[in-house]
């Protein structure tokens, strides 16, 4: 079985650099430039596991958690913040509205690969 992810980014890099690291292990990756078209891809592509960024335009990271964890649907895909943000008032923010878990950016491609199993069981 396949680990469907979407990222949700506004840096093109970033984007990248997580579609190059999570297909070459197996992930079928789906990408989002804001948190707009991210709740909407969310509900087009039902992914297994959700990596959103916090400071985006449109509607932020924790908009995005907020909305998909508004729906009883939703409450059981896990959803990683990964930004460069490390604050604890922001962490307990994002983990209060639904957030799984939080990754400082700039990410390990490993230890990305690792949490994403573990978070979907997928090993």
């Amino acid at each position: 079985m396949t680990t469907s992810v979407l990222a949700i980014d506004d840096s093109r890099t970033i984007r990248t650099l997580l579609r190059q690291a999570l297909e070459q292990v197996g992930f079928d990756v789906h990408v989002a430039e804001d948190g707009v078209e991210g709740v909407a891809k969310f509900n087009e592509v039902k992914p297994d596991v959700v990596i959103t960024d916090i400071n985006m335009p449109n509607l932020d990271g924790f908009g995005v958690i907020s909305q998909l964890r508004g729906t009883p649907v939703h409450t059981a895909v896990p959803i990683l913040v990964l930004t460069t943000e490390s604050s604890a008032e922001l962490k307990t923010r994002a983990r209060d509205l639904g957030a799984t878990g939080w990754i400082v950016k700039p990410f390990d491609d490993a230890a990305l690969v690792s949490v994403l199993r573990r978070v979907t069981g997928h090993v």
